[in-house]
């Protein structure tokens, strides 16, 4: 048991905070990070791990929002952009601009030339930060991916966003590790079982669905404002809480299968899908990751379907010129989601269900000091953290540093003394043969200032530098900092979001994988065996076929 935890469960129960945010995906991430970077006291609590719900699932794109081209929405387009832009500036080595290659089907709904015009307007939108759009004749094609189906496209064109270097879930985590810098008592595996106000304080019953004794605890968490940023699940913790919205969510499904590496080039490969929808192949590190689908759902829970993955094969089948064609048994991961989609007033949202855009709404109920967050997403998630925060300001908690900065890579001086430490240090040469980066590149990326720590628990004991789970890159001084630092309460925790292991590797290879019931115990303690177990029962559960 993570003893960081065990010491802010406690916590928990024992203060009176100015704020507690309810949800630990990308919204109340952002939001406590920036309320505790400017002097807030706040609480952050989710009933799973952090960013174990929608925030693990998406395509790890942090894009300027093309698709609302077509729906002539230029004033999103534009506002997503510049967050796309922001986002790249201040995290340097974890969202990178990246190529996405666009094959043009015969007979689509717009010509090639209307949707590279389109490409062009939406280069000038983005203020012409990234690299200008190209058109791609069939023999451009045919050249630089080989991999496109030309009998399916009479050409295509180029152009630019941006994607996560590493996985969505450690991008959101390390929002989390900020907010507990700046004082933030967090803890995941906490969920509330609703909230109450009353004479000026919310008073919300929480229960600790992980406790050491696996007692379910309860206790009640004491705060002047609540934030709901559950997610998909805003709408249902709202009515505990006796609170009315104008806002609210449908549902929308997404899922990616994740297949051994299609094309060797750092790209996106985007294609359109039956449906007509963007459909795409994204790099991540030796795999790539193919969807998305578009379903709508009624609730938030969700699976993926045999019907999820024949849609997705066969389309990336028509397509692709493969050696083979892909079928279920090349699938080594999985992945699903819940869209949360806002609509307001009386509407059911059928209306162009496919065109609902995800831009976020904040509604604050200021008689009872009740913030609201819906919908989202990943590349606007800057300016909800500065948006919370005005409303957080605004219902009378005092933030004596409004200036702080709360987001952003650490600064250039401390990169300089990673990179001349790790160089005295030879650290590149301990490098594996087979990684795809150098090892100082990957370390600073993942940890920023907190790898000077790696590096001294390096210097303390070479063997801390060696790789542990065999295949996945991660050390054993990053293993043991995750058990010092990161929360992790189950393998999960780690295999699927503080790092991206569980997407790269087959469960049934992981399972005997040299090294992982060391990491167990660096993780677990006395409990590895249990937490070992447990991840792979789960597994068999969810993958049959690979148990």
């Amino acid at each position: 048991m993570s003893n960081l935890r065990v010491a802010n469960v406690r916590r928990l129960g024992e203060e009176v905070f100015d704020v507690l945010v309810v949800g630990g995906g990308i919204n109340g991430a952002v939001s406590a990070a920036c309320l505790a970077a400017r002097g807030a006291k706040v609480a952050l609590i989710d009933k799973g791990d952090f960013a174990g719900f929608t925030s693990q699932q998406s395509s790890n794109l942090a894009w300027g929002g093309i698709k609302y081209m077509e729906t002539l929405e230029f004033g999103l387009v534009r506002k997503l952009c510049v967050s796309r832009n922001h986002l790249i500036r201040s995290y340097p080595s974890t969202v990178q601009e990246i190529r996405f290659f666009a094959a043009h089907p015969r007979g689509f709904r717009h010509s090639l030339l209307k949707l590279f015009v389109g490409a062009w307007l939406y280069w000038f939108i983005g203020s012409l930060f990234t690299k200008k759009p190209r058109l791609l004749p069939r023999k451009a094609i045919e050249r630089e991916e080989p991999v496109i189906d030309l009998n399916v496209s009479d050409g295509g064109f180029e152009y630019s966003d941006a994607y996560l270097h590493d996985n969505d879930a450690r991008f959101v985590f390390n929002f989390v590790r900020g907010a507990l810098n700046y004082g933030c008592v967090a803890a995941n595996y906490v969920e509330s079982l609703g909230s109450r106000y009353e004479d000026g304080l919310w008073a919300t019953r929480a229960r600790d669905v992980n406790g050491a004794a696996g007692d379910g605890r309860e206790w009640t968490i004491r705060s002047r404002v609540i934030i709901n940023a559950c997610g998909p699940y805003v709408d249902a913790m709202n009515s505990k809480a006796g609170e009315t919205t104008s806002h609210r969510h449908v549902f929308s499904k997404g899922i990616h299968l994740i297949v051994d590496r299609i094309t060797p080039h750092r790209r996106v490969i985007t294609l359109f899908a039956d449906d007509g929808r963007p459909f795409f192949v994204v790099p991540m590190g030796p795999r790539s990751c193919i969807g998305t689908t578009d379903t709508r759902v009624d609730r938030p829970e969700s699976e993926v379907t045999d019907e999820d993955r024949r849609f997705v094969l066969d389309n990336i089948n028509k397509r692709l010129r493969l050696k083979k064609p892909l079928t279920e048994a090349d699938v080594i991961a999985e992945r699903c989601g819940v869209r949360p989609l806002a609509i307001s007033g009386g509407g059911n949202g059928n209306t162009d269900w496919t065109q609902l855009s995800r831009k976020h709404a904040i509604e604050v109920d200021a008689s009872r000091k009740h913030i609201s967050i819906f919908g989202g997403k990943l590349t606007d998630c800057l300016n909800v953290g500065e948006e919370v925060a005005e409303f957080v300001r605004g219902l009378g908690i005092d933030l004596p540093f409004p200036e702080a900065r709360w987001y952003g890579e650490s600064p250039e001086e401390t990169h300089r003394e990673f990179l001349h430490q790790a160089r005295l240090m030879n650290l590149d040469a301990m490098t594996s043969p087979s990684s795809s980066e150098v090892l100082t590149s990957r370390l600073w990326r993942r940890y920023g200032a907190e790898a000077l720590g790696l590096l001294e628990d390096i210097r303390a004991d070479p063997a801390m530098a060696e790789v542990l789970v065999e295949g996945a890159e991660y050390l054993r001084c990053e293993i043991a900092q995750a058990a010092r630092r990161e929360m992790i309460v189950k393998l999960d925790d780690f295999l699927r979001r503080r790092s991206k292991i569980a997407l790269v590797i087959r469960k049934d290879v992981l399972r005997t994988a040299p090294g992982l019931r060391e990491a167990c115990s660096i993780l677990f303690g006395e409990d590895a065996d249990r937490r070992f177990d447990e991840y792979f029962e789960d597994a068999a559960a969810a993958y049959p076929a690979a148990s």
